[in-house]
């Protein structure tokens, strides 16, 4: 319809003008009725306005010049009429109270000749904006008078503070000058001092002169004499270096003779198989040794007393060496000679084992169930020769234990005190001794091989060595061979393959310290009979209790410990002999043969083989020392070790009393 069309050109029309510009807020009448109040209440003036129209209004009109007082009377008469006016500074951002701060002179000059003009309500608004421009400029002018004074007094302050700088200055310079003064003169006193002493020293020094005359007159004639008693001396000194000197050449004759000697014993090293060079060569250094302090005394005229003595000391080693290699060399020949008996005695074993096999394919032997009467052929006790080589063993470990007695009884503080760390470095680092020790082995056998050697090892934040007492290192390898054992019967019994880290450092420390390791075989035997192999018999009027002990039963208040308990503690001992006659120490010289090697291990199976089997022990011991050495003993003796195990199987395992489940399972006990 038409009428529509003109709505909406109203309304583009509306949107268009100055109305239609502006921003209404939509939400004034959430605000409730104040927003009508304020629109419809009076302007009101502040609190400052109204002082500035009771105090600086008066005078501004008594001061204002006519003109000025027409234009009020004009512009009262035109309230209601509206008039272009310039905009009041106060409304005008160009005159801003801060902009009027800077000075009162550029106001007028930055102001725009062209203002805007705007329509006064009163004339009463434009003389209260006029008294508030007179206020702030009063309030400036203030300012400026303080700060004027302020600058005033400041400078009198710097000025009184300069002349008293002045005056302290003053002072110091004449404090400064008394004290040069001062100086001056104690310089001055203590010249005329050292003046004075200088004279009286000069004088001291005159009469000491004289004195010292005198005695130098008495040296002079004493040190004649003493010349004289030199000369003499001299002489006497070198007849005495030239008998010195005699006996020296007759010292140097006799290590060479001994020299001699030493070389002729090189003749043993082929047949014994000995290494001997280490005594020529200790001998060749001593024949240096003499032959060196003959040519220094030679040069530096004759020898002295301690050259003498040096000489008589290399010779005295040189007959200890000497002495020392017939030892060796006696000792070499026992051990051949009981080695050649060993393999003698080996090889007719080994004949005997070789001609049983044809024996039983001729006539089998029957099955012998527990009741079965033993063979004549087996043996009931040990060999001669093993009987006396467990008796040699524990008369060793008797000695050894008479050689310390008198540390292990001795009450003094301080003897125990050495002898509980002797204990405990011997000990405790064989009780570190673990499946898991890994690289801890090698730490652990230096410990114990410095120990034994004579040097000073750390035990529980103490140092502490065998030099400490004579008896110390008996003691320490007494107590270090007794604590090898034991680990093998309780740690070893506990756990089967602890054996061999324990046995690989028993090895190495047996074959650098041999006594250890025949104190370990006496602790063994005694412990373990069966390891020599030996079975203690019952002799008359002997008790119970003591015969228990010694087929090694621990017997406690009269109770004998159960029959599987000493299974267990016998199976752990033996277990570890057998890895000790396998193992050797990695770090050690290999060209040395074991000390006590793998033909122990066949020694000691070919004899419990000649002997009656016991109940349940025999065949416990039977199986942990092939399980644990079986296969070093098979690459060492193949063929001969294959026989040794039909031979158990065919002859030897029906003669046992235990049952063959027992003796096959993997614990005998």
């Amino acid at each position: 319809m038409p009428s529509e069309g003109r709505c909406w050109e109203t309304l583009q029309a509306l949107r268009s003008s100055d109305k239609g510009r502006l921003c209404y807020d939509r939400d004034w009448l959430l605000r409730g009725e104040d927003v009508l109040q304020e629109c419809m209440s009076l302007p009101k003036l502040s609190s400052y306005s109204g002082w500035v129209v009771d105090h600086v209004l008066p005078h501004i009109q008594k001061n204002a010049p006519p003109s000025e007082t027409s234009a009020s009377s004009v512009s009262t008469s035109a309230l209601n009429q509206p008039s272009s006016v310039p905009r009041s500074p106060l409304r005008n951002p160009a005159f801003s109270p801060v902009s009027s701060a800077i000075s009162n002179g550029t106001k007028d000059k930055h102001e725009s000749p062209h203002t805007e003009p705007m329509v006064l309500q009163s004339p009463r608004g434009m003389k209260v904006e006029g008294c508030i421009r007179m206020y702030e400029l009063v309030h400036r002018m203030k300012g400026a008078e303080g700060l004027r004074q302020w600058q005033e007094e400041q400078e009198k302050k710097v000025r009184a503070l300069s002349e008293m700088a002045s005056e302290q200055l003053k002072r110091f310079d004449e404090r400064k000058e008394l004290k040069h003064h001062k100086e001056f003169q104690d310089l001055r006193e203590v010249m005329e001092k050292s003046s004075r002493e200088a004279l009286g020293q000069q004088e001291k020094l005159k009469a000491e002169h004289r004195h010292r005359a005198k005695i130098l007159n008495l040296k002079l004639r004493e040190a004649e004499q003493q010349r004289l008693k030199q000369e003499e001396q001299e002489r006497l000194r070198k007849e005495e270096g030239q008998a010195r000197l005699r006996g020296l050449y007759a010292l140097q004759e006799e290590v060479l003779h001994l020299s001699q000697q030493l070389d002729a014993s090189d003749q043993h090293r082929d047949l014994l198989q000995v290494d001997l060079s280490a005594f020529r060569t200790r001998g060749n250094q001593l024949c240096s040794l003499v032959s060196g302090i003959i040519r220094s005394s030679s040069e530096n005229g004759f020898p002295t007393v301690e050259d003498q003595a040096v000489a008589e000391g290399a010779l005295q080693e040189m007959r200890d060496l000497l002495s020392n290699l017939h030892q060796e060399i006696g000792r070499a020949c026992e051990e051949k000679r009981r080695r050649d008996e060993e393999e003698a005695r080996i090889k007719q074993q080994e004949s005997q084992m070789q001609q049983r096999p044809e024996a039983h394919k001729e006539s089998p032997v029957p099955n012998q169930g527990p009741g079965a009467k033993p063979n004549e052929d087996l043996q009931v006790k040990v060999q001669d020769s093993t009987m006396q080589w467990y008796q040699q063993l524990q008369e060793a470990s008797s000695r050894c234990v008479l050689a310390f007695e008198g540390l292990s009884s001795s009450r003094d503080s301080q003897a125990k005190k050495i002898k509980m760390d002797l204990q405990k470095a011997a000990t405790i680092p064989v009780s570190q001794i673990s499946t898991i020790a890994g690289s801890k082995l090698k730490e652990i056998f230096d410990k114990i091989h410095s120990l034994l050697s004579g040097k000073a090892v750390q035990s529980g934040g103490r140092s502490v060595s065998v030099t400490l007492n004579p008896q110390a290192l008996d003691f320490v390898q007494y107590k270090l061979a007794e604590k090898f054992v034991k680990q093998g019967e309780e740690e070893v019994a506990s756990h089967h393959e602890a054996a061999f880290p324990i046995a690989v450092v028993a090895s190495g420390i047996w074959e650098l310290h041999p006594r250890v390791g025949a104190l370990i075989l006496a602790h063994l035997h005694k412990k373990c009979p069966y390891s020599v192999p030996f079975y203690p018999a019952f002799k008359e009027g002997m008790a119970l209790e003591d015969y228990q002990r010694m087929l090694g039963y621990q017997v406690k208040d009269s109770k004998v410990e159960q029959q599987d308990n000493f299974l267990k503690r016998m199976s752990g001992m033996i277990r570890l002999y057998a890895a000790i006659i396998q193992l050797r120490w990695p770090y050690g010289n290999r060209q040395e043969t074991h000390p006590h090697g793998l033909n122990h291990g066949w020694r000691w199976l070919a004899q419990i083989l000649n002997m009656e089997p016991l109940s349940d022990v025999t065949a416990t011991l039977l199986f942990d020392f092939l399980e644990v050495c079986g296969n070093a003993l098979m690459k060492q003796y193949q063929v001969q070790f294959w026989k040794m195990i039909l031979l158990i199987k065919e002859d030897y395992f029906p003669r046992n009393v235990c049952s063959a489940g027992r003796f096959l399972s993997p614990r005998a006990s």
